[in-house]
């Protein structure tokens, strides 16, 4: 006899609780600010108990970077960004030209996810400093993340022979940046994908061999 697993309603349940108050969450900070959200009007929008949020989150910091988080991952499942699909595929690309047009994709959409909430956090940090100590305070994960794309692009064919791994990293960790993301897409109205174009074609003149 086949036993057919019954999805956990309970868990389905506080799942979708919690991706109610981090959407309500988003909306306000983003809206009216960090500092003048209180976790009541986010039970309001999420339409929730205030109690629900300081069971789930326990205050107001740690929805903050639950927010973060799962902005930049896209979702809450708990992996890491080097260990996602769209970082893995372009880092086994075979050339660099190849690896930069599937990397500078996923890396905008990342972006794209985290910009309208990048002054939120700055504001945050600005105004409360435990806020920072949320995040780790001895490495820059961004920069961990680009300096690991740069390891695997300076090895493959194609590559700028005289681009070392230290400078590749700092060229993908410059130019996809959320700071510079914002200049062009909130500040000079770019659309994202005209952003795509300019940041892929920008890291291939820059990290790509002539002629490639």
């Amino acid at each position: 006899m086949t036993v057919v697993k019954r999805p956990n309603r309970r868990a389905e349940k506080a799942q979708e609780t919690r991706r109610r108050i981090i959407e309500a969450a988003a909306d306000l900070f983003v809206a009216d600010g960090y500092g003048a959200t209180n976790l009541q009007d986010v039970a309001d929008r999420a339409g929730v108990a205030v109690q629900t949020i300081y069971f789930v989150f326990g205050n107001k910091r740690v929805l903050l970077k639950e927010l973060v988080d799962v902005t930049i991952a896209g979702d809450s499942e708990p992996i890491a960004t080097m260990d996602r699909p769209w970082f893995t595929d372009a880092l086994a690309a075979p050339t660099t030209q190849s690896m930069l047009t599937a990397y500078v994709p996923g890396s905008s959409a990342v972006l794209a996810r985290v910009s309208p909430i990048l002054r939120v956090l700055e504001a945050a940090v600005a105004n409360d400093p435990e806020v920072a100590a949320l995040w780790p305070q001895d490495e820059d994960l961004r920069y961990v993340v680009q300096r690991a794309a740069a390891d695997a692009l300076v090895t493959k064919p194609g590559a700028r022979k005289e681009v070392t791994t230290d400078e590749a990293a700092d060229v993908l960790y410059a130019i996809l940046s959320p700071e510079l993301y914002l200049l062009l897409t909130r500040d000079r109205a770019w659309p994202h994908d005209r952003w795509v174009d300019w940041a892929t074609s920008t890291l291939h003149s820059q990290l790509c061999a002539p002629g490639v």
